[in-house]
């Protein structure tokens, strides 16, 4: 229970005059109460009403007695009537005169007769004293940045709001130094401020808390891949294409000028990707690797009277009787000459037709072929030589055995190219007969080493 005791003063002064005899009254009201001429006497003011932001910090305001009390929201205030009513009937300030008969049994004064009221009140319609609102009229003082706010019997001058007195001026009340902070940043304004949020943020409903903008959901700003994180988002790019320089958009991705090793052949940039192609005569295998086509199998374009030999990125069409006259087929590929004919003992017995298919640029020394007797005669001696096409020294023959030999590669060679290369072997017995046979061997060079 709140209890307030206030002390009144109250001043006596008799005045004589030649007509009556009149008591006049002075009585002032204390600190928080002002003068109520029509039920005659002081009570409380509600600064709570009057008095503007009152309490602060969230404080709450609790009229009492004589003044008022900042109390947290969950106080409970009890009020004792009776209390305040002797308080408001023994308490004052505001200079009021009442005037009395001085004699108790004279008649009251007449009703219609003009009153006189205290300063900041006058007679109404009723011959009662009411308020002058000062505000209203423009009798206040207050300054151009002040507001007026009415009081009974007087008035006030106030900062508006987010201004506080400072002396006679008000000046701006710096909220960025006041709890509730922002979030972010504070931004003060003449009167009042607001709260920033930094990049890729934004004010919640409070207009204090800051929140993430998801900016792949409010408006995708990449081209092609999108990934939020807290404050900012970051972009990235599909396979085969890379960021461009700002960091959004997508370039496409050279592949085939990153590496020269991608394809065994060629490479060729796709939007995204890349491709290999193959030379005329290969196949692409596998995405990167060139394997050659038998046309022999799938287009042989040879005549019934050729055979049709592949090679690495082609084919070539060879008769099947290569047979030269005097020598005539015995075989597929092996030609002989007869003795009954006299031509036949300066030439060599036989010649076998042999194809091959080398790749270009082949690795040397290389052995690429191996010629072998196909009779074998007791007390016979062989040797092999390269009886044409090396003109270049391109080969060399080494024997292997007193029966066979092996051709070598010993310059590289480019194609596409055919080389026709005739091996002898050369037969002596003890009884000195002497005979020859030829290996007539194509060999053809392929345009790529694949």
């Amino acid at each position: 229970m709140l209890t307030a005791m206030f002390l009144a003063a109250l001043i006596l002064i008799t005045v004589h005059s030649q007509e009556t005899e009149e008591t006049i009254t002075y009585t002032q009201c204390t600190d928080g109460y002002e003068w109520d001429p029509v039920r005659q006497r002081c009570k409380d003011i509600d600064e709570c009403e009057i008095v503007p932001d009152a309490c602060k910090g969230g404080m709450k305001c609790v009229n009492h007695y004589g003044g008022y009390l900042c109390l947290p929201r969950t106080a409970q205030i009890i009020v004792n009537e009776r209390e305040e009513a002797a308080a408001e009937s023994t308490s004052g300030r505001n200079n009021v005169i009442r005037r009395t008969p001085a004699d108790p049994q004279r008649a009251p004064p007449n009703p219609t007769h003009q009153i006189q009221c205290a300063a900041g009140y006058e007679q109404s319609d009723h011959n009662v004293c009411q308020d002058i609102d000062e505000c209203a009229t423009g009798t206040h003082n207050c300054r151009a940045d002040q507001v007026c706010v009415n009081l009974r019997g007087s008035f006030s001058c106030q900062c508006p709001p987010g201004y506080q007195k400072r002396g006679e001026q008000c000046v701006d009340i710096d909220e960025c130094t006041l709890p509730p902070y922002c979030h972010h940043r504070c931004v003060n304004t003449p009167g009042s401020y607001y709260c920033q949020c930094n990049a890729g943020f934004q004010l919640a409903s409070n207009n204090h808390t800051c929140v993430d903008i998801n900016e792949c959901d409010a408006n995708n700003p990449c081209a092609q891949q999108c990934y939020n994180i807290l404050g900012s988002f970051i972009c990235q790019c599909n396979p085969g294409f890379e960021l461009s320089s700002d960091r959004i958009n997508c370039e496409d991705t050279d592949e085939c000028r990153t590496s020269s090793y991608l394809c065994q052949y060629q490479c060729v940039n796709e939007p995204g990707k890349f491709s290999c192609v193959c030379p005329e005569g290969y196949q692409v295998v596998g995405g990167r690797t060139c394997q050659d086509i038998n046309e022999c199998e799938t287009t042989n374009e040879c005549r019934e009277d050729e055979i049709c030999w592949n090679y690495h990125g082609g084919f070539r069409c060879y008769p099947r009787n290569p047979c030269q006259e005097p020598y005539v087929l015995t075989s597929e590929n092996r030609c002989l000459c007869p003795v009954s004919n006299a031509i036949c003992r300066e030439l060599p017995y036989s010649v076998v037709y042999k194809y091959m298919s080398i790749r270009s640029d082949r690795t040397v020394p290389s052995d690429i072929f191996q010629i072998q007797a196909t009779s074998i005669y007791p007390n016979t001696i062989n040797t092999f030589r390269i009886k044409s096409g090396n003109e270049n020294g391109e080969f060399y023959l080494r024997q292997t055995s007193t029966v066979s030999a092996m051709l070598v590669l010993v310059k590289s060679l480019s194609g596409p190219r055919e080389h026709i290369v005739d091996l002898e072997m050369l037969t002596v017995n003890s009884l000195n007969y002497r005979t020859s046979s030829v290996l007539r061997l194509t060999i053809i060079v392929g345009p790529y080493a694949f």
